[in-house]
């Protein structure tokens, strides 16, 4: 089925690295090679290349589907059986000693503070990284990108490999890198702030999407990142309480220092299709737990800023009372990426509070048919030029209108993930490989991604901004921009 193709491809981007370097991370010590020219760099993509152009047409045709990414590391596996193929891997991998890979930094006024929230230590519960407006502090530190081994564990069940062996190739990547914005920093705002709610995509968690989130946090939006208990993301946690039992016993299981002493953490890992089950009916119930944990996640900030004492699980050193009265909840807007795109739309559905939407690469497979025409709010899509397809283009024009506005833009040169951070961390050879990166500068396409949503979030949330500068983008009138999309879609495909 084209959904569950789709679904390999949602899914590439926090796959395809890992799968590379399965070969190279069995050894016990990582070593990359000085001595590795340019020339046998090209030599290598070139042998890569005919191999590929061997490939019987059936299997070249996988790779519009997805499969290219199990095609490509099963080919560069047997390529790097050598030695000294694994160190060049390796160099070409890391992109040299003098490559220089992060997260960018925001471009808005504001400098960046970020913590997290749970509320209700059970499943049930509100989870969700807050990014804000803060003061400028030289004491406080910058959150690590993947806040702990766990996750590299669930990323490790998503791609389905050894757990001991993704924690060892994830935290080689990707465990030194840091979120532009300071932990636990005082908030601090000349005015209110409007407020966003982002969802991320299938597979991911709540710090994956930083790029973005950081970026709106610079320009005076409070944005709170949701990470989903509907078992689509990789991995997430919660709490349950200790049993009699183990409150008595001294071998028991361990508190979380971040949490009370009475409460156990409980991950929940990323739960993939079983054999023969149907995909809608779960990725249908999923969108619609994915809608009420963003519509939770407001209820929480709304509480918050009408000043009720609320109970954060974690052990955070933010103080949530500075939040009181911080807020304009007049002006609040949902966003999201793939799967967090149709969760955008679920939710515009259900809670009018949301006063618009922006689905970037939207997966519109796991919606109702029913659901568009009680979508009442101006939606805005970003969609990358190589993800999309008729059928999902064709359900997105389902909310087409004429009075209430929806706009579409395609970004030149852009792949599904092009949205997560992943495409600022990895080399163009490899990234473009494994279709983490397109043809665009990632910071190029990440910047028109993040105006065209500020523009699209001040016309419709009545902001008094400069946001408007950047209107042309709405309308695709960019060299870097399509109006609508690069996809042929036939009448009889509406």
């Amino acid at each position: 089925m084209i959904s569950q193709f789709k679904e390999q491809q949602v899914g590439d981007y926090v796959s395809a690295s890992a799968l590379m370097f399965r070969r190279v991370a069995a050894r016990r010590r990582w070593r990359l090679g000085t001595d590795i020219g340019t020339e046998r760099t090209r030599i290598t993509m070139c042998n890569f290349i005919q191999r590929v152009g061997s490939l019987s047409k059936r299997r070249r045709s996988m790779f519009s589907h997805g499969g290219f990414i199990q095609l490509g590391v099963k080919t560069i596996y047997e390529w790097a059986k050598t030695e000294q193929r694994r160190y060049t891997l390796g160099f070409i991998a890391m992109g040299g000693s003098c490559s220089i890979l992060g997260i960018p930094s925001p471009k808005g006024p504001n400098t960046v503070g970020c913590t997290d929230f749970m509320m209700d230590h059970t499943a049930k519960g509100s989870f969700f990284r807050l990014y804000y407006p803060c003061q400028e502090t030289d004491r406080a530190e910058k959150p690590n990108w993947v806040p702990c081994r766990e996750y590299f564990n669930g990323l490790a069940d998503f791609m389905k490999i050894k757990r001991s062996l993704g924690e060892r190739i994830f935290n080689y990547l990707f465990g030194s890198y840091k979120i532009p914005a300071y932990t636990d920093a005082p908030f601090k705002s000349s005015e209110k702030c409007p407020v966003v709610i982002f969802s991320h995509g299938l597979g991911a968690f709540r710090t994956l999407y930083s790029a973005i989130c950081v970026e709106l946090a610079s320009q005076g939006f409070i944005v709170a990142s949701v990470e989903h208990r509907d078992e689509s993301a990789s991995a997430t946690y919660y709490y349950r309480e200790k049993t009699e039992s183990e409150k008595a016993g001294e071998n028991g299981p361990k508190s979380s220092a971040s949490a009370r002493d009475d409460l156990v953490q409980e991950w929940m890992y990323y739960r993939a299709l079983k054999h023969r089950e149907s995909e809608f009916p779960l990725r249908n119930n999923q969108v619609k737990q994915r809608a009420n944990e963003c519509i939770l996640a407001l209820d929480r900030l709304t509480a918050i800023n009408a000043g009720v004492a609320v109970q954060n699980v974690l052990r955070t050193q933010f103080d949530w009372t500075t939040l009181e009265n911080s807020m304009d909840l007049c002006r609040t807007a949902v966003v999201g990426h793939s799967f967090g795109g149709a969760t955008v739309i679920e939710a515009l559905c259900k809670e009018v509070k949301f006063k618009c939407g922006v689905a970037l690469d939207a997966w519109m497979f796991p919606l109702d048919d029913d659901i568009f025409p009680h979508v009442k709010q101006p939606v805005f899509f970003i969609n990358s030029e190589k993800f999309q397809w008729a059928g999902n283009i064709s359900r997105m024009r389902k909310l087409d209108s004429t009075v209430i506005q929806r706009k579409m833009i395609t970004i030149r040169g852009t792949v599904h993930q092009s949205f997560p951070d992943f495409t600022f961390l990895t080399t163009n050879w490899i990234g473009k490989l494994l279709k983490l990166k397109g043809e665009i500068d990632p910071v190029i396409a990440m910047d028109l991604c993040n105006k065209a949503t500020l523009a699209f979030l001040q016309r419709h949330l009545g902001l008094e901004k400069s946001f408007n500068q950047w209107d042309p983008l709405i309308d695709g009138e960019d060299d870097n921009l399509i109006q609508g999309t690069n996809v042929t879609v036939l009448q009889s495909a509406m």
